[in-house]
């Protein structure tokens, strides 16, 4: 039996997105942090995300990646969905390409969906997002963007 495949959803995402760039990065993060483990991942925009955002936690407003565990232990983790307008913002803010940050939110997303949670564990997510950002060459992540 074959594992499960990562699927990256290009929708209302601008063109100039390295689509296979970031497919390959998807298959890496199967790979290596979900433990061959499947996940969704969808690019859109912020009006995509402030619907899914006010749908599913009630705020009204957009946000840059938002997670949906399947709770499943052996198929799919489950669904990102990331914001390229976000992303974009982000990336001009904090000095780095608009890849690196829908990588590092997609990374953000995967390790939610693994089950890690940095507004309730002790620090746990940090030190993983942190080590696997420095495996991948990203910059600065979300925790410690936060945390500054």
């Amino acid at each position: 039996m074959s594992s499960p495949e990562s699927l990256l959803i290009f929708r209302r995402a601008p063109a100039s997105l390295p689509r296979r760039e970031l497919k390959d990065f998807a298959q890496q993060l199967r790979q290596q942090v979900a433990g061959g483990r499947g996940f969704v991942c969808m690019i859109t925009d912020d009006r995509e995300l402030k619907r899914l955002n006010r749908e599913f936690l009630e705020h009204d407003y957009p946000t840059d990646v938002l997670s949906f565990p399947s709770g499943e232990k052996d198929g799919d983790l489950g669904e990102i969905a990331i914001s390229s307008g976000r992303a974009a913002s982000q990336a001009g803010e904090f000095g780095h390409s608009v890849t690196q940050e829908i990588q590092i939110l997609m990374l953000h997303g995967v390790l939610h969906l693994t089950g890690m949670d940095h507004e309730s564990d002790t620090g746990e997510m940090s030190r993983a997002e942190q080590s696997w950002r420095k495996r991948f060459n990203l910059p600065t992540g979300l925790i410690e963007r936060v945390r500054a």
